[in-house]
């Protein structure tokens, strides 16, 4: 399953019962075409990695915005003694799949990118990317935290919010961020028999 289908997937809880009984009621002709359908590995159907091949031909930021979105990613999960930084995951790739794949987030993402360039150029003569390490620091402060946020950093706080949440989610289903977790998965239980106090219990030890 890929990251996509993975975030998919957490919304099957909106399903009614009745909407999935119906599903696995559909008539036979209804099974016969679901498998003539091409599907690889992590189940996608053809048509799906069709878009998805023409989706990585694809870009939508430019450079800078990239490396922007690299820094920003680092500040909010840098390399630690456990796993690597949200770049090393592949987080900025991941993000520059998402809007394209999902382009209700083009918007707000390089609107945002601009909100904070603005910024930065108003308080510090640079675009972000170029200011110091406490600089970058100073401006994220005030739009990391919602509650405390002036309400003229709003727009500030609704940009850093997708990138925060876009980060985290890039970061947690990327290899990387699974090993980090430590999340194992699902795994074969290993049957032993019935234990043998059990079977002394009903006398079938020695049946």
């Amino acid at each position: 399953m890929n990251r996509r289908e993975s975030l998919k997937t957490l919304g099957i809880g909106t399903l009614s019962a009745s909407a999935l009984i119906a599903a696995c009621n559909s008539d036979k002709e209804n099974v016969q075409v679901a498998k003539e359908v091409t599907v690889d590995k992590t189940g996608r159907q053809e048509f799906e990695i069709i878009r998805d091949k023409s989706l990585q031909t694809e870009k939508f930021f430019d450079p800078v915005e990239m490396t922007t979105i690299t820094v920003l990613a680092n500040l909010i999960i840098p390399k630690d003694e456990h796993s690597g930084s949200a770049s090393d995951a592949g987080v900025p790739a991941f993000i520059e799949f998402i809007v394209k794949d999902e382009p209700e987030h083009q918007l707000p993402m390089r609107g945002g990118l601009r909100w904070l360039n603005f910024q930065c150029m108003s308080r510090y003569n640079n675009i972000f990317v170029d200011c110091s390490p406490s600089q970058q620091t100073e401006l994220l402060n005030e739009i990391a935290f919602p509650l405390k946020a002036k309400p003229s950093m709003q727009a500030g706080v609704s940009f850093f919010n997708k990138m925060r949440e876009l980060t985290a989610i890039g970061f947690f289903t990327s290899k990387m961020g699974i090993q980090d977790l430590g999340y194992m998965g699902n795994s074969p239980g290993k049957w032993e028999g019935v234990p043998k106090d059990v079977l002394e219990k009903y006398g079938l030890l020695n049946v």
